[in-house]
């Protein structure tokens, strides 16, 4: 299906003020933000803090209270959204079935709805992996089956934007893999993703930015990286070496840092200040091989969360 979002515009998504309340309660509180044609966006929170309800904003399946929300430079209120609304792919968090239809009849159910053509469904089948599934019913498929399917129907019209809500929920590690090989291949084609998960870890090194929500509020949004050193969170050294060795190793790293090591059953840990990197590999390099291994370890995608949600 060919794009009816123009082509010109380098943004797929773009939201100015955006807020949603429910009498007293700000479920999406001033939420502005831009994302570009073919990024994938992990957007994370805390159970509460806005994320479902601002995928049906931009959705168009609710209106917000306040702000403007763009798809493709369609206003989701105006008249040309109707349009950009077929260039769009969703998969929720719970994704609800006709157990009596087999596999097929349920993509071409759906494809009738998108308007899709009927004669993709059989391939798309075997993209998500259920090929060999297609003409059971769906009260046979297992969660993770079921997971697949959903993400089938979500692939239908060849949408320019994807909206992923906990997308993995139920996959086996292979299926995730295949999953994210998936949302790569999709992203080399130009797509946009915005998906959301509570895997972290699954998320840290497959996203191009992160957009992290606490209470309806945007908090902060970037690369992984650029989040690590925004919240100055310091790395961790560990260092493998003779006990006999520790001593010296341990007055190096003090005398670089101000911060005495820990001792480890293979050496010595520190908790080093982001700027202090290169000091510490300097203040050690006059032990030579008596250190067997060094790792600088950066805070993982959970501690950035809880840096920023806490």
């Amino acid at each position: 299906m060919v794009s009816t979002f123009p082509a010109s515009d380098a943004l797929a998504i773009s939201l100015h003020d955006v807020s949603k309340h429910y009498g007293a309660l700000r479920a999406v509180d001033g939420v502005s933000l831009d994302i570009p044609r073919g990024e994938i966006l992990g957007l994370i929170g805390h159970n509460g803090a806005g994320k479902s309800t601002l995928f049906k904003m931009m959705l168009g399946l609710t209106r917000a209270t306040q702000g403007d929300i763009r798809m493709g430079g369609a206003s989701v209120t105006g008249r040309d959204f109707r349009a950009a609304r077929r260039q769009l792919g969703y998969l929720p968090e719970n994704v609800v079935l006709y157990d009596n239809l087999d596999g097929l009849e349920t993509l071409q159910f759906f494809a009738r709805l998108k308007g899709a053509p009927l004669a993709e469904c059989p391939a798309m089948l075997e993209r998500v992996g259920l090929g060999h599934a297609g003409r059971r019913p769906v009260r046979e498929y297992s969660k993770g089956m079921r997971q697949r399917l959903g993400f089938a129907q979500a692939l239908l019209g060849s949408p320019r934007v994807l909206f992923l809500d906990e997308p993995t929920n139920g996959l086996d590690p292979a299926a995730i893999r295949d999953f994210y090989a998936t949302l790569r291949a999709l992203q080399a084609d130009g797509v946009t993703v915005i998906i959301t998960s509570h895997i972290l870890s699954e998320l840290q090194e497959r996203v191009d930015r992160l957009a992290i929500l606490a209470s309806g509020r945007l908090q902060a949004v970037g690369s992984v990286q650029a989040l690590r050193e925004q919240t100055r969170m310091p790395l961790t050294v560990e260092l493998e070496l003779d006990a006999t060795d520790a001593p010296a190793a341990a007055q190096a790293l003090q005398g670089a840092t101000g911060i005495a090591p820990e001792a480890t059953p293979a050496g010595l840990r520190l908790q080093c200040p982001r700027e202090q990197k290169m000091a510490v590999l300097a203040a050690l390099a006059p032990l030579g091989a008596r250190v067997r291994d060094l790792k600088l370890l950066e805070p993982s995608l959970e501690d950035v969360f809880f840096g920023f949600a806490a």
